[in-house]
């Protein structure tokens, strides 16, 4: 598994168009999604399921049974990222992120879930930092550059009104 993620990666940093970016990253999630347990990616269905129908509560509930079986699975920490997002609790989430970039620091839905909510809190600087994180992993992902020059020009307004 982590030979075809690496793989995967590599061919997701040189992919220019936003097709093959799509079915790179489809690739890396089929990678990520499973766990290599049948209990464990059921858990994680059943978690997908909750999130889908908007019940955080029992999704956060089904990726931390995950979290506890097997912590080092970096997506269960990234969904559960994602459940407290939706939730509205944005440090749990920021928690959850920093503990799936832990794991996997290619994972290119957690630095774009960090970029959003540092966005969402006016935290510029470190939304910026997201961003360069994730050019690091894959230079064309789409909205990418618009977002970063996006963010330097509102940085170099803040500085001009300062």
């Amino acid at each position: 598994m982590a030979n075809k993620l690496n793989d995967l990666f590599a061919r997701l940093h040189t992919a220019t168009s936003p097709t093959e970016i799509e079915a790179l990253q489809d690739g890396i999630w089929q990678c990520w999604l499973s766990t290599g347990e049948q209990a464990l990616d059921k858990e994680m269905e059943a978690g997908i399921r909750a999130l889908n129908a908007a019940d955080y509560t029992a999704a956060i509930t089904s990726f931390s049974r995950i979290i506890q079986t097997a912590p080092q699975l970096a997506e269960g920490w990234n969904k559960r990222a994602t459940a407290h997002y939706l939730r509205g609790e944005y440090r749990a989430s920021l928690a959850d992120i920093r503990e799936t970039l832990q794991r996997e620091p290619r994972h290119f839905g957690a630095l774009w879930g960090r970029f959003h909510i540092l966005l969402h809190l006016n935290e510029t600087r470190r939304a910026l930092q997201a961003l360069k994180q994730l050019a690091s992993i894959c230079p064309h992902f789409p909205g990418l550059s618009a977002q970063q020059h996006s963010l330097r020009e509102r940085l170099e307004e803040d500085s001009a009104n300062d």
